[in-house]
């Protein structure tokens, strides 16, 4: 078992749009390559979180699937070598806008190149390639890392067996898009940003903040929002000057997880990355979604979508897995009752596990 692993490649990396110069690619791992090497899963990431997907022995802080990834755990770390790729454009280990520019000695900003869901799978595959492996046994990612996954099965047809997508889909519809322009914009507005020139310690605090609640805010559900906090008013915050102040608890808790994701993410790496999610269209490849979807090879996919995800539709998942159908020999679809939204494969452990334990069992 490992903390975070880097490496840095030998020469160029040509992008959908653009080449980067000796770029680095981050990831952690967890459990035993088998001496047939054909037992990895690999994990891509959403949009925020970093390749620490599960403690270790040598990094023993609790990952973001922690109930997911582990000894005895659905995707067992006793029988799975399991490989989880921090996100090019990312800012936890792998080169993003945030990383010096070889070439000038200035940190990218701005003038890293337009990134896409297909560059973030094709350092995916360099992972791979540098740790030996020729086939993963399965791809697999949620919201953004979903896409990932997809991307890297169209485009890498003969380097996984199989494919678990997770609330996601094979594109982003308007009303994502407009969500995720609408973040965007508040961290461009926001005067302490500079057009992408803010020094690391001075970040446009406020344009991030708000970003960050309108996120949360579609992450879960409606009836989630109600049930969790209901009407319940704030007790211990201090009185303000103005008539405005932060009455309910629903707003302390997006006021505290605001300003968590603040301190822990660049802003100009969270603009890369939103933008890659509403660029990709699987039927870039092939005119169709039919015919992007035929150039998938895995023997086997799972495709789990859930019914109050409004963020990716559970019709997308749908969508998808009837697409694979044509394509892939054993496609299964879960179409899961939970609460809690876009995030509930972060949460909602009861219906999440049994579903992955019963697809990685077989």
């Amino acid at each position: 078992m490992s903390a975070l692993r880097q490496f840095t490649l030998d020469g160029s990396f040509a992008m959908k749009r653009g080449t980067l110069q000796r770029p680095t690619f981050a990831y952690e791992t967890w459990g035993q390559l088998n001496t047939e090497r054909s037992n990895t899963v690999l994990v891509f990431t959403g949009l925020s979180p970093s390749a620490h997907i599960a403690s270790s022995e040598d990094d023993p802080a609790n990952g973001w699937w922690e109930d997911m990834v582990g000894p005895d755990k659905p995707i067992d770390t006793g029988r799975y070598f399991v490989v989880c790729v921090n996100s090019l454009g990312s800012c936890f280990g792998s080169t993003g806008p945030a990383s010096i520019d070889p070439a000038t000695g200035e940190r990218y900003r701005l003038h890293f190149p337009v990134l896409h869901v297909e560059d973030i799978a094709a350092g995916g595959a360099e992972v791979l390639d540098h740790l030996g492996i020729q086939q993963a046994d399965t791809v697999l990612g949620a919201s953004m890392g979903g896409m990932t996954a997809l991307a890297f099965a169209m485009l890498h047809p003969e380097r996984a067996r199989q494919l678990v997508a997770i609330s996601s889909s094979a594109r982003s519809l308007p009303f994502s898009i407009a969500i995720r322009s609408l973040q965007r914009e508040m961290i461009r507005r926001d005067t302490a940003w500079q057009n992408g020139n803010y020094p690391p310690d001075a970040p446009p605090v406020t344009g991030m903040q708000l970003a960050r609640k309108l996120g949360m805010i579609t992450y879960r559900s409606a009836d989630e929002w109600a049930e969790r906090f209901g009407r319940e008013r704030v007790t211990d915050r201090p009185p303000v000057d103005h008539p405005f102040g932060m009455d309910f608890e629903v707003e302390s808790y997006l006021e505290a997880h605001a300003a968590k994701f603040v301190g822990s993410f660049d802003a100009n790496c969270y603009l890369y990355l939103s933008r890659a999610m509403d660029l990709f269209d699987a039927t870039d490849h092939g005119g169709s979604l039919e015919q992007a979807l035929s150039r998938v090879q895995v023997k086997r996919a799972m495709i789990i979508g859930v019914d109050t995800d409004f963020l990716f539709p559970v019709e997308q998942q749908e969508e998808l897995a009837i697409g694979l159908q044509k394509q892939v020999a054993e496609v299964v679809f879960h179409r899961l009752a939970s609460i809690q939204g876009h995030d509930s494969f972060l949460v909602d452990m009861d219906r999440f596990r049994p579903v992955m334990a019963r697809f990685f069992s077989g």
